[in-house]
């Protein structure tokens, strides 16, 4: 199965709202929420994927002959490239009735993992979400990374519990998911959170806690402050807040205030391995890639996934060959054109 093929079957059953477009950058789904479409206006998703392409590369082939090595290492735990598959929830209502959060999880977990990355899965209201997100984790002896809500403190509590039993070897928290419309007005209250509440969650984690939903650079001292391992710069794929900056804006800026300190992933519209080749150089360690992974699901399953994957990798490789850099610690900010 080839990538055009996957999406040649993803557009039978993709439901209503996602077109399974070419590229997904959107503009065919804009602002059709609930759908997979942006808050508002529509236009920070588009966004996100224009500010990827206004940044160039700089070719430089003046250099020792050698193969591309794209491995990367994180917490521990080496991978084949720098890429993990972004959280996606409620499946059915914004990609149709083709699978539910668990089918989907059940898929895209393992697929990951045998595709030589990792999958962050979702979070909902209903508490089977995170019930078989993290049984699938467990199930592939814990590769997997599970993302909370930032809901009240007890039910933070109870997910956590299935989060330290799946094994996981980090835990995940989308702090912009503050602005979702199910999150608020809930009894007990949930949503944003102060530095010290982020603390206590933190430490009760017991695991690497990755922050994922930053923005500025005063968000991620905020998240240094609190103890975070990672965090992800990332607008919710401009879900939550309408006219927000582009990820690519903002990520050299928050690269040069903590990058020291913690890891730095970024998401918003990453489409290639191409993209992918200029958030390293811009100075992220990883990135995260959503929808495109859905339509991988969707299309062709476990292969879809294999196949996707495989696609970034291998032009994030020659991206890298094509620059002169032969592992992924000798991608520099020179390499790109801004």
């Amino acid at each position: 199965m080839n990538y055009q093929e996957i999406l040649e079957n993803a557009r039978t059953c993709m439901g209503p709202y996602c077109k399974a477009c070419p590229v997904c950058n959107g503009k065919a789904c804009t602002s059709q929420m609930p759908g997979p479409g942006a808050k508002g206006t529509g236009t920070v998703a588009i966004r996100n994927y224009e500010k990827w392409q206004d940044i160039c590369v700089n070719m430089d082939t003046i250099c020792e002959n050698g193969k591309a090595d794209t491995s990367f290492e994180i917490f521990g735990r080496t991978y084949k490239a720098p890429i993990f598959a972004a959280p996606i929830g409620a499946m059915k209502l914004h990609y149709g009735d083709k699978y539910d959060d668990l089918e989907y999880n059940n898929i895209l977990v393992p697929a990951c993992a045998d595709a030589g990355i990792a999958a962050f899965t979702g979070d909902g209201v209903n508490a089977a979400v995170m019930q078989g997100a993290t049984e699938a984790i467990r199930a592939k002896d814990g590769k997997g990374i599970p993302t909370v809500k930032p809901w009240d403190v007890n039910t933070l509590q109870e997910k956590l519990e299935l989060i330290k039993a799946s094994g996981s070897f980090a835990v995940a928290m989308d702090i912009d998911a503050a602005g979702l419309p199910f999150l608020k007005n809930l009894t007990p209250p949930a949503g944003s959170k102060t530095t010290e509440e982020l603390a206590e969650i933190v430490k009760a984690a017991g695991v690497p806690f990755i922050l994922k939903g930053i923005m500025t650079v005063k968000g991620a001292l905020k998240a240094k402050e609190a103890g975070a391992s990672a965090i992800v710069v990332s607008n919710h794929g401009g879900r939550v807040l309408d006219q927000c900056p582009a990820t690519a804006e903002v990520l050299e800026e928050i690269v040069q205030a903590v990058g020291k300190d913690m890891k730095i992933f970024v998401d918003g519209g990453l489409r290639s391995g191409v993209d992918i080749f200029k958030a390293l150089a811009l100075g992220a360690d990883a990135v995260l890639i959503g929808r495109p992974y859905v339509t991988a699901v969707y299309g062709g399953a476990a292969e879809g996934v294999a196949t996707y994957t495989e696609k970034l990798t291998t032009e994030l490789a020659d991206t890298m060959t094509m620059c002169g850099a032969h592992n992924l610690s000798e991608i520099s900010r020179e390499m790109v054109r801004v």
